[in-house]
C-alpha cells in the first residue's frame, strides 16, 4: 500500500485528540507520525490536518506555531496531498462565522452554523452516524458505497461557492457539503478515524492518492 518514500505527517497544532487518527494510519502506513515541527511538516509527502474545537483558535494556533506559512507553501506551491478532518476541513475555507476569522482560503467557501428548521428532530450539534452521498467520482471515495455511514460531531458546516468543489453531500434537516475536494486537497467533515471500516477505507484511499499531474507543455 505504501512505499519506502511515504512520510505522512499528522499536524499537531493543539486542537483535538490526534491519537485516534494516528492509530488508524498506523494500521495502514507505518511511516505516519504526529508532529508540530515545521521542518518535519515541510518534508512530508502527505499531510493530515485534523482538529476539534473553535475555528478562530485553530487559525491562531496555526499562525503562532509557524505552521500556517509552511502549510500554504506545501499545499499551494508543492501540491502536497492534504486531508482535512472536521475542523481541519473547515479551516480550508475562506472564513467562518465561528469567531469571524479568515481561514486558509484554499476553497472559495465559508463556514456557517447550522440553521435547522425542525428543532425538535434536529439538534445542534449534529452528532452521530450519517451518510455522505457522492456528487461525482473520485479516487478518495473509491470502493465506498453511497449507503456507508460516517461519524459526525459538528455545529458548523462548509458552504462552497463552487459546486465542483463538493465531493459528497449529507442531509441533516437540509443538505450540506460533507466532503470537499480540489486537486491535491480533500476535506471530510466527519471523522473517518471513528467511522470503522468505511472510514478506514477512505484513509486507505488517501494514502494511495496521487494528485493529478499537469499536462506537459508542447
Amino acid at each position: 500500500m505504501q512505499t519506502e518514500e511515504d512520510n505522512i505527517v499528522i499536524i499537531d497544532y493543539g486542537m483535538g485528540n490526534l491519537r485516534s487518527v494516528q492509530k488508524t494510519f498506523d494500521r495502514l502506513c507505518p511511516n505516519a507520525s504526529i508532529s508540530s515541527d515545521c521542518r518535519k511538516i515541510a518534508h512530508a509527502t502527505k499531510l493530515v490536518l485534523p482538529g476539534v474545537g473553535h475555528f478562530a483558535n485553530g487559525v491562531k494556533r496555526l499562525k503562532e506555531s509557524g505552521i500556517w506559512e509552511v502549510l500554504n507553501h506545501k499545499v499551494l506551491i508543492d501540491k502536497t496531498p492534504v486531508l482535512g478532518i472536521c475542523l481541519g476541513m473547515q479551516l480550508m475555507a475562506r472564513s467562518s462565522e465561528e469567531g469571524d476569522t479568515e481561514g486558509l482560503g484554499w476553497f472559495d467557501a465559508d463556514v456557517v452554523r447550522f440553521q435547522v428548521r425542525d428543532t425538535l428532530t434536529y439538534k445542534v450539534p449534529h452528532m452521530g452516524w450519517n451518510t455522505a452521498e457522492p456528487t461525482r467520482a473520485s479516487p478518495f471515495l473509491a470502493g465506498v458505497p453511497d449507503t456507508a455511514m460516517f461519524y459526525f460531531v459538528h455545529s458548523y458546516h462548509v458552504v462552497c461557492r463552487e459546486p465542483r468543489d463538493v465531493l459528497a453531500m449529507t442531509t441533516y434537516d437540509y443538505p450540506f457539503a460533507s466532503v470537499i475536494e480540489k486537486s491535491n486537497i480533500v476535506g471530510a467533515q466527519f471523522h473517518p478515524e471513528k467511522s470503522h471500516d468505511w472510514g478506514q477505507k477512505l484513509i486507505e484511499n488517501f494514502i494511495r492518492f496521487t494528485p493529478p499531474q499537469p499536462l506537459p507543455l508542447k
